[in-house]
């Protein structure tokens, strides 16, 4: 039987990921980045990712300027270091100062607690809707956690995070 419930609702239930998508500022040392859910391959050859950002995100200026960046897959063994992207922080209290992480070899944030992580770069940007598509060509990656599953998120509405 069908019932007609709210679309928002149904297309909260497509699983996603979540993510750490983190870049660092090399002129400055300063290293950004936001919780992500909306991240997926887009191409086999060459490796192509697509991933959703709202514009005005800090992280995001340094990502349209060139820089290399990382996406790192929250793993199901840790999560403890999630609570400090939720909601978002305050600047003056950038999380990864206190977060174990490397450089990886093209400049991406590699977070030592994540399941694995992979460094991109920037191919093209479009503007459908409330949130920019940046698709991103994968330059290289890593696994911390050969173990650990990847974390899925399912949201209560399409509507919101």
């Amino acid at each position: 039987m069908l019932h007609s419930d709210s679309t928002a609702t149904s297309v909260g239930h497509i699983p996603s990921g979540l993510f750490i998508v983190a870049v660092q500022d090399e002129a400055t040392g300063t290293v950004d980045g936001y919780l992500a859910s909306f991240v997926q391959q887009v191409s086999f050859n060459p490796l192509i990712v697509a991933l959703a950002i709202k514009p005005g995100r800090p992280a995001y200026d340094l990502i349209k300027s060139g820089k290399a960046f990382a996406i790192n897959i929250i793993g199901d063994h840790d999560k403890s270091y999630l609570k400090h992207f939720w909601r978002g922080y305050d600047p003056n209290q950038n999380p990864f100062s206190e977060l174990p992480h490397q450089i990886g070899q093209n400049g991406g944030v590699i977070l030592s607690q994540a399941k694995s992580a992979i460094e991109c770069e920037l191919l093209e940007v479009v503007r459908p809707g409330d949130h920019d598509i940046v698709f991103a060509k994968v330059l290289s990656s890593y696994i911390m956690n050969e173990e650990a599953r990847p974390l899925v998120h399912i949201r209560k509405s399409g509507a919101d995070y």
